[in-house]
């Protein structure tokens, strides 16, 4: 057995520490070294027990932990996964955090999941993060919009690019969408993201973007020059009627511990748009999208994986490259251009 990885959990909720300390000590691979209640506890068993990942509540007293977080990552990065609430400004906050260089985030533990579920998500992202290695200067390269011929681009109507992500996904997806052409065609996306928190992210990304970009609701038509966001805690598929793509959004058991899962949408994209499709699978935990991708690839869609060396982690891509089901390997900044000319 190797190492086992080291967490400090970071709450000022007493009831979160005591669930979190429970929960991932039944985990072999994990050791929680450490629980705080406030960033000022944090920093000093921090110094002292060198945590391999850090869980950490935005919203605490004497100094929050989105400016504690900003604090960390200047002198003393570690891979961090946000804990929040599920509102507004838990949501903004968040997001906030992951351009400070957050891995992941996890709602605050509530009725919205069993206890088991919250474990298995946490656990699966504390394995994720601990293997990234993060740098006091983690700047995403500057990608410009591509430039799609216009001729060209008035034949897309019926083309799809479907896109999965997980962990560093975020930041990921920011660099894909907003280099996308205003008329580019439809396209749908799973980043794995706790209910709420796709709500905020996709008007997020709209803000940034040439195209629209929204969080999916059930009966949303796929057109030219808008992104689908699947809604935290929801499956998103693909179904067409006639000449009309739609995205159908539904509960359904996990996949991969996953709800939105990436394999779920990818399926329904194979069954309706077939070789319509550009799939394209980014940066991310697990293994989720790697058999989709192929269904996809083998019913006539090209698709793309995001390169190791641009990924946060290379899990998703890596296992879809293993099976087969990627016609190209490329780097982030490339990927957006690589469709549009697939297309």
């Amino acid at each position: 057995m190797g190492r086992k990885i080291k967490v400090l959990i970071i709450d000022d909720s007493a009831i979160v520490r005591k669930v979190f300390f429970q929960e991932l000590s039944k985990e072999s691979d994990i050791d929680v070294v450490g629980t705080a209640a406030d960033p000022y506890i944090a920093r000093d068993k921090i110094v002292r027990l060198k945590p391999d990942v850090l869980t950490l509540d935005l919203e605490m007293p004497k100094m929050d932990g989105l400016t504690f977080m900003k604090k960390l990552m200047k002198f003393y990065p570690i891979p961090t996964i946000i804990v929040s609430s599920l509102t507004q400004t838990g949501s903004k906050m968040a997001l906030e955090a992951f351009d400070a260089g957050a891995l992941e985030v996890i709602s605050k533990p509530s009725s919205a999941y069993s206890v088991g579920d919250l474990r298995l998500q946490l656990a699966d992202k504390i394995r994720a993060v601990s293997k990234v290695v993060l740098k006091k200067e983690n700047k995403t390269e500057s990608v410009k919009a591509v430039i799609a011929d216009r001729k060209a681009m008035s034949k897309t109507t019926n083309k799809i690019i479907a896109i999965g992500a997980s962990t560093g996904g975020t930041e990921a997806l920011k660099t894909v969408l907003t280099a996308m052409p205003v008329n580019a065609p439809g396209i749908v996306v799973v980043q794995h993201m706790p209910a709420k928190f796709t709500t905020a992210f996709a008007k997020r990304l709209d803000g940034l973007s040439q195209i629209k970009v929204k969080e999916a609701e059930d009966g949303d038509s796929v057109i030219n020059g808008t992104a689908l966001i699947a809604p935290g805690n929801f499956h998103m598929l693909l179904n067409r009627s006639g000449a009309r793509y739609f995205v159908k959004i539904k509960s359904g058991p996990m996949v991969h511990h996953q709800r939105p899962a990436v394999d779920v949408l990818f399926n329904s994209v194979a069954k309706y748009a077939g070789s319509n499709v550009i799939g394209i699978i980014l940066t991310g935990m697990g293994a989720d999208g790697a058999a989709g991708m192929l269904c996809m690839k083998k019913a006539g869609a090209k698709t793309i994986a995001q390169d190791e060396k641009s990924c946060v982690v290379f899990g998703m891509p890596k296992e879809a490259i293993k099976i087969g089901a990627a016609d190209k390997i490329i780097s982030l900044a490339n990927i957006t251009q690589a469709a549009i000319n697939m297309i």
